[in-house]
């Protein structure tokens, strides 16, 4: 993460007076990608692997990209 972008992120959160529902706002308008990967195994032995990336937006945001 660039240093511009985690002080931006730092101001957000240290900010007291925003409510909970302002952050989920501001995520929503800016759009929040979140991603994970889980892999299972048993005795050394790789079973399952599952990889999830989930983007988190308004959908006005995307349609707005897509008519362009």
């Amino acid at each position: 993460m660039k240093a511009p972008a985690r002080a931006a992120t730092r101001e957000m959160f240290e900010a007291a007076d925003d409510s909970l529902l302002d952050l989920v706002d501001n995520l929503l308008n800016r759009g929040v990608v979140v991603s994970g990967e889980v892999l299972l195994g048993l005795a050394g032995v790789d079973l399952v692997y599952l990889r999830l990336t989930v983007l988190l937006c308004a959908a006005d945001r995307i349609w707005q990209r897509s008519e362009r």
